[in-house]
């Protein structure tokens, strides 16, 4: 009985994620997609795969994010419910090449 009541406070205060993860890979310092379309005023999840041989951060100020993400490994990051608009991140460790948006509409 105690496992059930856990489980349901689980439910009822966890986030439910509008779709399925959305996939991001870091490869040659680069988002792919760079641009991530997600659904407005509901939480998302992506799932950034570092293909690189270095860290690198998913860094955004206007998504309130900061996630290192070392070589060769993957991270979730989770995404509040975003008012429809365009929220740019980047790769804060090689920003030049490392630029993305998530777009919420």
């Amino acid at each position: 009985m105690k496992t059930l009541v856990i489980a349901l406070t689980f439910l009822l205060v966890a986030p439910a994620f509008a779709d399925a993860p959305v996939i991001v890979h870091l490869k040659n310092h680069r988002f792919t997609p760079a641009t991530i379309k997600v659904k407005a005023n509901e939480p998302a999840m992506l799932i950034l795969f570092n293909d690189d041989d270095s860290a690198d951060e998913f860094d955004s100020s206007s998504l309130k994010i900061e996630k290192v993400v070392p070589g060769h490994d993957k991270g979730n990051i989770r995404l509040r419910a975003l008012a429809p608009g365009k929220y740019p991140f980047m790769g804060e460790y090689h920003a030049a090449t490392a630029q993305g948006m998530v777009i919420a509409q």
